[in-house]
């Protein structure tokens, strides 16, 4: 493979494979997600596991899959003191807490935290709760330079200007689905605002109320983005993307 193919499980869960096979995770969650195909006893490799966030359908099944594929944790410092008290070693690189602005390179592939805007605790027992953890992005720069940016759950917000004067992606995957993050219209503006070449909707259509009118997001990014190109995925389906 000479590109890049990014998979969309469903909800707000993703897995990329990179030039040379590396194998990243983005929010993945698996079980009882209503719109993932995929079985959690499938994955057995995994590279990098990036979480946005502490939030149930977020932060899922991360920390069970970096157990079981030595893959490195890669989230705010709250989130990967959460994971070190869930058993992920902090010795060996499979933990790697940044935080807004940030960055790492983990076997070739640049990792930069960028800002969301989005609430977040982590519930660690049904009594305690760490709050503040926050939520953050994503943008994944591939050994072939292909840019990702991975929004996470996050409100259009005025700074995303700076993601598409700093990193210029390529890629940009962003929710759609309102009530919880922003909706078609916001959605629409971001990407003018982070003028990627393609972008592709997700967080929509998992349960009743975050519906997302597609094809009525194609029109609104034809008129204030048309240097942008929407790819719509089914949960399961694929997209490949060379430079």
């Amino acid at each position: 493979m000479l590109g890049v193919k990014i998979t969309w499980i469903g909800h707000g869960s993703f897995k990329v494979e990179t030039e040379t096979q590396k194998i990243i995770y983005l929010d993945p969650w698996i079980k009882g997600n209503p719109a993932s195909k995929l079985s959690l006893d499938s994955i057995t490799k995994a590279d990098i596991v990036c979480v946005t966030h502490g939030h149930i359908d977020h932060i899922g099944d991360s920390i069970e899959i970096v157990k079981k594929t030595g893959a490195v944790f890669i989230g705010t410092p709250e989130l990967a003191f959460y994971a070190q008290k869930c058993g992920v070693p902090t010795e060996g690189g499979d933990l790697c807490p940044l935080n807004i602005g940030g960055s790492c390179v983990v076997k070739g592939i640049k990792i930069i935290m960028t800002n969301a805007v989005h609430t977040s605790d982590i519930m660690v027992s049904e009594k305690d709760v760490v709050a503040g953890s926050g939520s953050c992005g994503y943008i994944i720069v591939t050994e072939g330079n292909v840019r990702i940016y991975f929004a996470g759950d996050t409100g259009v917000f005025g700074d995303m200007r700076l993601i598409s004067d700093l990193y210029k992606p390529d890629i940009a995957i962003m929710p759609v689905g309102g009530k919880y993050n922003m909706g078609i219209r916001e959605a629409a503006y971001a990407a003018y605002l982070v003028k990627p070449e393609i972008f592709i909707p997700m967080h929509y259509g998992t349960f009743p109320d975050q519906k997302a009118d597609v094809e009525e997001l194609k029109k609104m990014v034809s008129a204030w983005a048309p240097f942008t190109k929407v790819v719509v995925l089914n949960p399961g389906e694929s997209f490949e993307y060379e430079k």
